[in-house]
C-alpha cells in the first residue's frame, strides 16, 4: 500500500510538470528557453567550480603513478597496427627464445620422474 501512494505522488508530480511546460510554452516560449538556458548555463558554472576545487585537488600522487604507469604501458604494447606488427615480430623471437630456454630446463631436470597412469601393474603377489 506504502509503495502505491508513493508511485501515485510521483506520477502527479510528473503530470503537474508537464502541464506547467505546457502552460509556459503556450505563455511566453521565449521566456521558456531563456529560463532553461540559464539553468543549463549556471549548472555547468557550478559544476566548473566544484570541479576545480575539489577534484581536482584530489590528484594525488597515486594518481600521478597511475598516469605514468598507463603511459609506459601504452608504450610498452602499442595499438596502432604498424607499430605492432614491429613488436610483434620481436615478441614473437623473443618467445621462441624462451620456449628454447624452457624446453632445455625441463630437459635438465633428471630428479623428476613421469607416472604414466594407464599402464597394467604386474602382479607382485605371485612371484
Amino acid at each position: 500500500m506504502k509503495n502505491n501512494i508513493s508511485t501515485y505522488i510521483v506520477y502527479g508530480l510528473i503530470g503537474l510538470a508537464f502541464i506547467g511546460l505546457i502552460g509556459a510554452i503556450s505563455t511566453d516560449a521565449i521566456g521558456l528557453v531563456r529560463g532553461l538556458l540559464f539553468a543549463v548555463i549556471t549548472g555547468f558554472v557550478i559544476f566548473g567550480i566544484f570541479y576545480f576545487f575539489f577534484v581536482k585537488q584530489r590528484t594525488t600522487d597515486e594518481l600521478k603513478k597511475y598516469r605514468k604507469a598507463v603511459k609506459q604501458s601504452k608504450q610498452k604494447y602499442p595499438t596502432s597496427y604498424q607499430t605492432s606488427k614491429a613488436s610483434l615480430k620481436q615478441t614473437k623471437q623473443s618467445h621462441s627464445l624462451n620456449k628454447i630456454n624452457h624446453s632445455k630446463e625441463r630437459r635438465d631436470a633428471s630428479h623428476l620422474r613421469v607416472i604414466d597412469g594407464n599402464k597394467k601393474r604386474k602382479n607382485r603377489a605371485t612371484l
